[in-house]
């Protein structure tokens, strides 16, 4: 049941990246939709790990199928790595170089904050 859940997570996270990729096109050759993509997947997933710290009474197969599966399909590292190389061979370093770092610090910002709001949301729960 484990392999299925990351299965069916896989097939929706992919489907949903693909469809956000073909919305948000490449700007100027910047690749706006890739990086929007794994941000909100930085999100998505810092959020969701917080939250099954905090509420630990989720399924291993739906967390495997949101974890592993959704949001595991949904970001892509190979992709963000093919477009960064293919910036700087067609003579766009700087956007290369911008491509980099704002993806590893917008990403680390988007985890943290994905962290923050689980614990933010937990903590109106318990008072409410």
């Amino acid at each position: 049941m484990k392999l299925i859940s990351v299965m069916l997570g896989g097939f929706f996270g992919a489907i949903a990246r693909y469809s956000i990729g073909e919305w948000i096109q490449t700007s100027n050759g910047f690749p706006i939709g890739t990086l929007l993509i794994n941000l909100l997947g930085c999100f998505l997933l810092s959020w969701f790990l917080t939250f099954l710290t905090v509420k630990k009474h989720l399924s291993a197969e739906f967390t495997l199928f949101i974890g592993t599966g959704f949001i595991g399909s949904f970001t892509t590292f190979s992709t963000f790595s093919v477009e960064t190389i293919l910036l700087f061979q067609n003579g766009l370093a700087v956007y290369g170089v911008i491509y980099i770092l704002v993806s590893i610090i917008l990403g680390l910002m988007f985890a943290y904050l994905g962290s923050k709001f689980a614990y933010i949301n937990e903590e109106k729960g318990e008072t409410q």
